[in-house]
């Protein structure tokens, strides 16, 4: 059934909204992939804070030269097309669809937009592929903590070394 006049400009509006406020915009295909498995990954990227969308390809087009990109790649509107926005963390929503394709062959990550500037399929899955921030800082902590902990065993074995030569010394000389 086609939109009316009124539907195609809310949906329209959804998606520059979204394309604006987004910290990231993921393009999917999903050739085959039946509703339950289309409601998991809406749940998926619910839980990882991102919007699904799925929306005509001209209605895309639009909204996105609307943003200031004058044209989407092809393959990012080849076939069934989603628009998956990363509301709260930048990679989150390629990294949940790039999880998802392993498990689905039907869900395949085409392109991106990140920082107002189009990725391709490659450097999508490269963002999705990136250590969360958690593990960024995590590793920080480590390498910031390895120098100190290094004196730290240093000092320590000089002041125990200091003690045994103490303890060999008294246990050399008579009572």
């Amino acid at each position: 059934m086609p939109l009316s006049k009124e539907q195609k400009s809310v949906v329209l509006e959804e998606l520059k909204s979204g394309m604006k406020e987004a910290k990231s915009v993921v393009f999917s295909n999903f050739r085959g992939v039946s509703v339950k498995d289309t409601g998991d990954l809406r749940n998926e990227l619910r839980d990882a804070g991102a919007k699904y969308k799925v929306a005509k390809k001209t209605l895309i087009e639009i909204a996105a030269k609307e943003i200031g990109i004058e044209e989407l790649p092809k393959e990012y509107l080849d076939g069934p097309t989603a628009v998956i926005f990363s509301m709260e963390d930048e990679i989150s929503a390629a990294r949940t669809v790039y999880n998802f394709a392993k498990k689905n062959e039907g869900v395949k990550l085409v392109g991106a937009i990140f920082e107002g500037k189009l990725l391709s399929a490659e450097e999508a899955k490269a963002l999705a592929t990136l250590p969360s921030k958690e593990e960024l800082l995590s590793k920080l902590v480590f390498i910031l903590k390895s120098p100190i902990s290094g004196f730290h065993g240093v000092l320590n074995n000089t002041l125990a070394s200091f003690v045994r030569v103490l303890n060999a010394v008294k246990e050399s000389k008579p009572a």
